[in-house]
């Protein structure tokens, strides 16, 4: 994935209202695949 696939992705999350420590998450857990970075499902929480 390049920067500008990255930046589209960051600003399609922002305008869909993700704050950042929620992006950031995100993006850790596409690159690590670490459990705790998994985003959960809205009815899970």
């Amino acid at each position: 994935m390049n920067m500008t696939e990255v930046a589209r992705i960051i600003l399609g999350l922002r305008a869909d209202g993700w704050d950042e420590k929620k992006i950031n998450d995100f993006m850790l857990w596409i690159e690590t695949g670490d459990e705790k970075y998994k985003p959960k499902d809205a009815e899970q929480k």
